[in-house]
């Protein structure tokens, strides 16, 4: 788990100090948090492995928290449409139908991606989920070189 520091600043923002999540090395983010929402990052200067410095991702990739085209809940697809529905509707609705993929094509129609920003204890769930429940080896990552 992240964890982060914090630092007041005078018009009552405030600035915590934190790892990016984005992908492994490690960099150090500054985030002035205002009235409960994030207004900047920037590049932590203190942090060893970046020195201050932040791809685009880092400085920018926030934003997507605040955007009106985010989805906030699942959607299933009725009568051509997608509707608003409940987790559990839409994981039901999930598991069916990879049950019928399997049927009919076997285990090798599924594969997974993981990602870099995955620990490496969610990576090693999603190859378990992968070899155990779908049956395959078919799992790959950003994670090299």
């Amino acid at each position: 788990m992240v964890t982060a520091t914090e630092n007041g600043k005078a018009n009552g923002a405030r600035e915590l100090n934190t790892i990016c999540g984005f992908c492994g090395v490690g960099c150090g983010l500054s985030i002035t948090v205002e009235n409960g929402v994030i207004q900047k990052v920037t590049g932590h200067k203190e942090n060893p492995s970046s020195k201050g410095e932040a791809c685009i991702k880092g400085r920018e990739g926030w934003r997507h928290l605040y955007s009106d085209r985010r989805l906030t809940r699942p959607l299933v697809r009725k009568d051509g449409e997608l509707v608003p529905a409940s987790w559990d509707e839409a994981l039901d609705l999930v598991a069916s139908k990879m049950s019928e993929i399997k049927d009919e094509h076997g285990p090798d129609a599924f594969g997974l991606f993981s990602s870099s920003r995955s620990t490496n204890e969610l990576n090693y769930l999603a190859s378990k989920f992968v070899r155990q429940v779908l049956g395959n080896s078919n799992i790959d990552s950003c994670n090299r070189a």
